[in-house]
């Protein structure tokens, strides 16, 4: 039988969660959690990931961001292939604690984005566009993916 290596407070009240001092994070039924990251210096969003017990646990004991992925079903540490390591500056949670925010430096070239942009969230949809088409908010790639990553599988899943 294995041991748990990270242990998180008891959902005791709605006071406590809401005004207490104690970590208890409320992970959904997949046993996930949200977390929002962005950048420490600009506030630039970089990406939206999820979170198990055991990356978030690992993310608290190394101070680099490691998440779930829902596509691959496996942990992992945000740029242990790409080098583009997130190291974690601060960790905030909101009031009933179902969802992290990140406030990273990121190493490397400072992107986040698997496809080679800066942040993951590299285009928009104009409001009241009948047509839905995305217009970029990045005019360049920070890296090539392809060198970076070679074959390795893409984690976009259709």
């Amino acid at each position: 039988m294995t041991q748990k290596r990270f242990f998180f407070g008891k959902r005791s009240s709605v006071e406590e969660v809401e005004e207490g001092t104690t970590f208890s994070p409320k992970f959904d039924k997949d046993g996930l959690i949200p977390v929002v990251t962005t950048e420490a210096d600009t506030g630039t969003l970089l990406m939206l990931g999820f979170m198990n017990e055991e990356a978030l646990g690992l993310t608290i004991e190394t101070k680099e961001a490691h998440y779930w992925s829902r596509s691959r079903n496996i942990l992992w540490k945000k740029g242990q292939t790409s080098g583009l390591i997130q190291r974690v500056e601060e960790l905030k949670v909101d009031d009933d604690q179902d969802a992290l925010w990140l406030r990273v430096k990121v190493g490397g070239s400072g992107a986040s984005c698997h496809v080679g942009y800066h942040s993951c969230f590299y285009r928009s949809l104009p409001l009241g566009n009948v047509a839905n088409d995305l217009v970029y908010t990045e005019s360049e790639k920070t890296f090539d993916p392809n060198e970076v990553y070679g074959d390795a599988p893409n984690p976009t899943q259709l």
